[in-house]
């Protein structure tokens, strides 16, 4: 039988060998990025989440404010810039 001290080290070296292990997890809990995706995903399928956002858009670009109308796209759906940028000029054709 294992006396008191030993159970309690082999107990501590075991936890933090399971909290090392959680770190090093190849699961990576990224919210913003799977927002993104599913937001990419809506737009593709003209699903409208953003629907208030498009008018705004088209506002911003009327004005000449073509990087506002990407800060908000981005802002909004957690696009990247390539994505915002090339859905704000295909929304202003």
């Amino acid at each position: 039988m294992l006396t008191e001290p030993v159970f309690w080290v082999c107990l501590a070296t075991l936890i933090v060998s399971l909290l090392s292990l959680m770190r090093r997890s190849p699961v990576v809990r990224d919210d913003s990025r799977l927002e993104r995706k599913l937001d990419l995903l809506l737009n593709h399928l003209q699903i409208g989440m953003n629907e208030g956002v498009n008018d705004r858009i088209r506002e911003l670009m009327k004005s000449g404010d073509k990087l506002g109308a990407i800060k908000l796209y981005r802002e909004r759906t957690g696009a990247g810039l390539k994505e915002a940028k090339d859905y704000v000029e295909q929304l202003s054709e």
